[in-house]
């Protein structure tokens, strides 16, 4: 077939064929749409028996609707896919736009079609609505620019499974959930969302984060999912159908919820204040949304609360990032919120990444407050709360952190295993057998509370900050933010703090045709035997996640990533020398494996 620009075209083919109709232009594909004598999709029948359906039927006519602006050339969709590498932890993520060498998309509008009708299976399961009331599921997205075509796609794929749909738009990943809790008279039950989002990644990646009341999926209920898809998948690469555009528009709303999502914080911080209308009225507060999705922090929270936001940057989206990367954790984008906070002299700067699940902020000095800064102002707020309360934190945090929260606070730190939805079960687990805990944070910036349903939500983090602001300010007028920063005042901060990566070569023959995973935990092992000889070095009496060990002031951690055939090393030291010192300790341990990549550590150790 030829290239198209908007136009319908008309064919007649059979079911089987309708999957070589699909076009690719520009990013979008076009979808098939079966005229009345198909049985339509949506009335609760199950996928087996919507495709078994689709395929005795008697098609003449079908239209193929496509919504495409350029040109582009007839190509199959329906490539082949391992849905299982989509999972990331909690997450679903890919690549959904070309342009990166080495990376080609798996992360197509059927796939997406697939991802969602899966979704829609899997909550009818969990929810198993009585006769015929209908499940409805919010959809918002970041940024990206991949973003739009995907909330189409997930939207067909969700009214396909009998799934009423309310597309929010331009949202970010803690409103989606918290979409999940709101009984208004517009909104109330909704019984799932998903947010389109891949987090601080490059432009071409995109992905998926699942709610429900309950909170995020965790890891089963992703695999559960993505096993669902790939049979949905296969069905219609074999000759199922996925409704147009069109005929999904009677089970879609559109709704501006992040209007509801940002009154309720507006209305934390007053609360917090006694009622004041205004409670930060004087302050200059700067925000760096880094074009994602945070942007309307400045005028739609901070302004109301009287706050000056003048020098705010990068607020309006665009998914290309072009200043930087959207980035908490990322040094560009670090000095980018300190320049701005000392160039228009403001009180206090705050940034977000992408879809505005973390965050972290800079005093009125440049002194930047994340990573282990931000849970110890964190844990001293909530410790004021919940007095003796347990701080959950990933497992890189400092021991001048511990100290902190043990011996300042008065709390208890479980330094527990990376990934915030590890912190967050962790937290939820120790209250659950009764050892109470108020909080629970990462050194990336995510952050969840007890009191705001353990959703890991940037923007509250934030409020909860300014929540603090607000109440002092109330008492003393004259207090400005300095009042933060003088909370973590005694914090021991390391003069040296890195992080080095020992890639895992998978196709070096010491593998042994093994798994990378199996390699790191032998690696891990050996350094753990050989560090119980060496009287200077002491390992971590408590420790969920790799080898932790003190010494020479310092400490180090070495551990298996998540996802990736590494084995991120964390070096923390009084000194250069110190560091390295415990580096050493590490290379000499290791250097027996000879599938890791020892390049980056002995570059360090040599060269301090």
């Amino acid at each position: 077939m030829a290239a198209v620009s908007g136009r319908i075209i008309q064919t007649a083919v059979s079911p089987r064929q309708s999957k070589n109709l699909r076009l690719i232009t520009s990013g979008t594909i076009c979808a098939v749409k079966l005229h009345s004598t198909v049985p339509h999709q949506g009335l609760g029948l199950t996928w087996t028996e919507i495709s078994a359906m689709q395929k005795s039927a008697t098609v003449k006519t079908k239209n193929l609707l496509c919504n495409a602006s350029q040109s582009g050339t007839a190509v199959s969709s329906f490539e082949k896919v391992d849905f299982l590498k989509l999972q990331n932890g909690s997450d679903i993520r890919g690549v959904a736009i070309e342009g990166v060498e080495g990376e080609p998309v798996n992360l197509t509008e059927p796939v997406t079609e697939a991802i969602a009708a899966a979704f829609g299976g899997w909550l009818l399961n969990k929810k198993k609505p009585e006769g015929s009331k209908r499940l409805r599921v919010s959809i918002g997205h970041d940024s990206r620019i991949s973003a739009k075509i995907l909330q189409n796609a997930a939207t067909r794929g969700l009214v396909s499974a009998g799934i009423e749909v309310i597309q929010y738009g331009l949202a970010s990943t803690p409103a989606m959930f918290n979409s999940t809790l709101t009984q208004d008279e517009v909104h109330h039950w909704v019984d799932g969302s998903i947010m389109i989002t891949a987090s601080h990644l490059p432009y071409n990646r995109n992905g998926f984060k699942f709610f429900t009341c309950e909170g995020g999926l965790g890891k089963a209920d992703i695999k559960d999912i993505l096993q669902r898809a790939s049979s949905i998948y296969e069905k219609l690469s074999d000759g199922g159908v996925i409704m147009s555009n069109k005929d999904v528009e009677a089970s879609v709303k559109k709704a501006d919820y992040m209007s509801i999502y940002t009154s309720d914080l507006v209305s934390a911080v007053r609360r917090a204040a006694g009622n004041i209308e205004k409670p930060l009225k004087g302050l200059h507060i700067v925000v760096d949304a880094g074009n994602g999705a945070g942007g309307f922090f400045a005028a739609k929270v901070l302004e109301p609360l009287g706050a000056i936001t003048s020098g705010s940057q990068f607020l309006e989206p665009d998914g290309l990032f072009p200043n930087h990367i959207p980035n908490p954790e990322d040094k560009t984008a670090m000095q980018a919120i300190t320049k701005a906070v000392l160039d228009n002299k403001a009180d206090l700067g705050i940034i977000f990444d992408t879809d505005v699940d973390r965050s972290a902020a800079v005093d009125s000095t440049g002194r930047e407050i994340n990573r282990n800064r931000l849970i110890a102002l964190m844990a001293a707020i909530v410790l004021e709360e919940h007095p003796g309360t347990t701080i959950v934190t990933d497992s890189v945090t400092s021991d001048g952190l511990t100290t902190f929260i043990e011996n300042k606070l008065g709390g208890k730190h479980h330094r527990f295993k990376r990934g915030y939805k590890n912190v967050i079960d962790e937290a939820i687990r120790l209250n659950s057998i009764g050892e109470e805990s108020h909080l629970a944070i990462e050194t990336s910036g995510h952050g969840a509370l007890r009191e705001n349903h353990w959703l890991d939500d940037g923007a509250y983090l934030m409020v909860k900050l300014l929540n603090k602001l607000a109440s002092m300010r109330a008492k003393d007028p004259s207090i400005d933010s300095k009042c933060l920063t003088d909370m973590i005042d005694g914090l021991d901060e390391a003069g040296i703090a890195l992080e080095i990566r020992l890639k895992i070569d998978q196709n070096h023959a010491d593998l042994k045709g093994g798994s990378f995973r199996d390699y790191g935990e032998a690696v891990l092992k050996h350094l753990n035997n050989t560090i119980e000889s060496d009287p200077i070095l002491k390992k971590a009496p408590k420790n969920f996640e790799g080898v932790r060990v003190s010494g020479y002031g310092g400490w180090f951690l070495l551990r298996l990533s998540l996802h990736d055939p590494v084995l991120p090393l964390n070096i923390e030291a009084p000194t250069k020398e110190d560091a390295h010192k415990l580096g050493l300790a590490v290379l000499n341990a290791v250097r027996e494996f000879p599938a890791l990549d020892l390049s980056a550590l002995l570059n360090f150790v040599q060269q301090s």
